[in-house]
């Protein structure tokens, strides 16, 4: 699996902060070539505070030598992915998957494009909920929400039927991984905004709804991670323990 993705717990923090906003009014470049959004930002002396929200108590400081620049952000659109619950069903379709069939197509895709399991798992529970028949209010089909021109590129025929859904759906976001160059905050980002705004502004868009669905799979996917981590600890600790083991 790929085991360089380019996230970081500051990272998720400072997204899960922005998202809490109501709108980044700022963007800031740090000399590193970073970039990061905040509410404002004042100047003290030689440092240089960026608050995440409105208020003054959360905010992250730097060396006045380490920002590059500052402007000012528009107004975020709309979020427009906010899902229904039905469509109308397409033959050999299952609105709720039994949990095995799910698992074991997320793990075909998962091998097919060396992605963790838990990261498609995550996106999809972002997505859809695992409703295979989600569509959202800006016409996003299926388990990954694929837009119909997306899915046409990608070869996916009924974005209702799950296994088409869960192929392209891996398949984009292999490739936003492959064009991000594994950072995976953006490779989401772009999934849900489209690449065209990643582009745009040379990171994460400055929209409400993104910030917030970048930190929210990250989150899940963070939580599965340590789950199964902890599983693993215990069984190799369960097999020490046990009197065959011990006796040897």
């Amino acid at each position: 699996m790929r085991g360089n993705l380019l996230i970081t717990v500051a990272c998720v923090a400072g997204l899960a902060a922005i998202a809490a906003s109501a709108r980044a009014a700022e963007r800031v470049t740090l000399r590193n070539g970073f970039v990061m959004d905040c509410d404002h930002h004042t100047r003290a002396e030689s440092r240089v505070r960026l608050y995440m929200t409105a208020g003054e108590d959360n905010y992250i400081e730097f060396a006045s030598q380490e920002i590059a620049g500052v402007e000012p952000l528009p107004d975020p659109p709309p979020a427009t992915t906010e899902t229904h619950p039905a469509a109308p069903p397409s033959p050999g379709s299952s609105a709720h998957l039994n949990p095995a069939d799910l698992a074991e197509m997320l793990a075909k895709a998962g091998r097919e494009h060396n992605l963790d399991v838990d990261l498609l798992a995550s996106l999809v529970k972002a997505e859809s909920a695992g409703n295979a028949r989600a569509v959202s209010r800006a016409g996003a089909r299926g388990l990954m929400q694929l837009m119909p021109g997306t899915a046409a590129n990608l070869g996916v025929e009924d974005s209702f039927m799950p296994d088409q859904n869960v192929r392209g759906g891996s398949t984009y976001l292999d490739t936003l991984l492959t064009r991000y160059h594994d950072n995976l905050a953006m490779a989401l980002a772009a999934y849900n905004a489209g690449p065209a705004a990643v582009d745009k502004y040379h990171g994460i868009p400055p929209y409400h709804e993104t910030r917030a669905y970048v930190a929210r799979v990250i989150h899940e996917f963070n939580r599965r991670v340590l789950a199964r981590e902890t599983q693993a600890h215990h069984a190799v600790a369960s097999i020490a323990a046990s009197p065959v083991h011990a006796a040897r």
